[in-house]
């Protein structure tokens, strides 16, 4: 059968370009092999800071005596929070299908899809015939080769939002995103977490001093940290984990009742059959693009995590917004230098946006730094939530903001504020004559532009 587009995956770019492109009288095939939504509504995002929430308000409740008041007997209904989270995840899911039900010229195929020739696609039995094909097939959990880790129930970040009974001792394998995430959390509803990471920093990319007051701020609310941590082997230990590691120290051992494994995403190119298609990888499998987002095969894009790079929701639906740019309103778009945001949804949330200072100085760029604690900030104090800072670097010879990192509560929301700035390329220093409401966390750009000096 043909069509004028055929779309593999539902997920944040490919649901949007799907249900546009048959708004333009195009015949699309949308081809799904699970949910539709794809990982940001059913394992990610969605799920993911539903729960945040929880146990923030755990947290909140669990420490009422910091703001004067009095709460007794605080305890999570661990079900009663899987359940919250289902019925949001539903609604989005069934939002999803009523979409695609409202468009007549858009048909979703249920199954697993497979390049047969760089214009046909097959799928349970049906071969798809069009000009232009979209692959937004996502990533999945990276299981490392270890030892020993067929004998023992590990977790990833889908499974672990399906506990209904707390973990005693929760051991997280990996200290990025989502072992931050999922480690505050847990801990917040009541486990004990210790969270092992390979190299010395958690967040890798991020600037030493941000991420230390990070680790700071979790150590403070009882997650441990082992760093510097090769893990060699895992075993079942009468029926507790045994999680084996080699440090500085020589061989080591922690324990615990469940094992959480957050260390990296692969793409799911490996079912498409891509070779009969003609299209490109890397070595980690993601789909090779131009700045256009379209392959090495003219005629075939990718969207989204399955073409690597930043693996954010937000980045997904920019992806959309470039090829639909490009394709039906004659815009010339491009990835090429595009200014992504991001946050880490921990509490403090760290906001980033742009270069960090270390991935400056190693562009060779001359610097100004400006950098104050949260504690400087008169609603941070007020909320009695000072933990965290925020860091803003500028290019010396022009003004212009390269990147910040503002770790704070509702940092997420913060950053977007200088990354607006960014998109505009105006210098740092119309931030220092704006008007802020008082008293907002947003008030503290104030102090912060006022720090701003060169560095050496």
């Amino acid at each position: 059968m043909k069509y004028d587009a055929i779309v593999i995956g539902s997920g944040q770019g490919g649901n949007p370009l799907s249900q546009k492109l048959a708004d333009q009288g195009w015949n699309v095939a949308l081809i799904e092999k699970s949910h539709l939504g794809g990982t940001c509504i059913n394992t990610g995002c969605t799920p993911t800071k539903t729960m945040v929430h929880s146990a923030q308000v755990a947290h909140y409740a669990r420490n009422s005596m910091r703001w004067g008041v009095h709460a007794s007997a605080v305890n999570v209904d661990l079900p009663a929070v899987v359940a919250r989270k289902e019925k949001i995840v539903q609604s989005f899911r069934a939002g999803q299908q009523s979409k695609v039900n409202a468009r007549k010229s858009l048909r979703l195929y249920r199954g697993e899809a497979r390049f047969e020739s760089p214009r046909k696609v097959r799928v349970n039995g049906d071969t798809l015939e069009s000009e232009r094909i979209f692959i937004n097939t996502g990533a999945r959990p990276s299981i490392p080769v270890l030892q020993g880790l067929d004998s023992v129930g590990y977790l990833t970040n889908a499974s672990i939002m399906e506990l209904r009974e707390l973990p005693e001792h929760l051991l997280v394998l990996g200290g990025g995103y989502i072992g931050l995430e999922f480690g505050q959390m847990f801990r917040r509803f009541g486990s004990r977490v210790t969270i092992i990471h390979r190299g010395s920093q958690i967040l890798p990319r991020e600037d030493a001093d941000v991420v230390a007051e990070l680790q700071r701020a979790l150590e403070a609310e009882g997650v441990s940290f082992v760093l510097n941590a090769r893990t060699s082997q895992v075993n079942n230990c009468n029926g507790r984990i045994a999680l084996t590691y080699e440090s500085k120290d020589g061989t080591e051992v922690v324990t615990g009742s469940h094992l959480l494994l957050a260390v990296g995403r692969v793409p799911n190119s490996d079912t498409l059959d891509l070779d009969n298609a003609g299209v490109r990888t890397d070595q980690a499998g993601f789909i090779r693009v131009n700045d256009r987002l379209e392959t090495n095969v003219p005629g075939i894009w990718a969207i989204g995590d399955a073409k690597g790079g930043p693996a954010f929701t937000h980045i997904s639906y920019n992806d959309y917004q470039i090829i639909y740019g490009n394709l039906i309103e004659e815009k010339n778009l491009s990835i090429r230098n595009r200014i992504v945001p991001y946050s880490v949804f921990t509490d403090p949330q760290l906001g980033g946006v742009g270069m960090t200072e270390k991935e400056a100085r190693a562009n060779g760029k001359r610097l100004k730094i400006g950098k104050i604690p949260m504690s400087y900030v008169a609603r941070a104090l007020e909320r009695d939530e000072t933990a965290g800072l925020m860091k803003i670097v500028v290019d010396a010879s022009n003004d212009r903001i390269l990147g910040a990192s503002i770790l704070a509560p509702e940092g997420g929301e913060l950053i977007q504020i200088l990354g607006m700035t960014m998109l505009a390329g105006l210098p740092y220093t119309l931030l220092k004559g704006a008007v802020y409401i008082h008293p907002t966390l947003a008030e503290g750009f104030f102090s912060l532009m006022e720090d701003v000096k060169p560095v050496d």
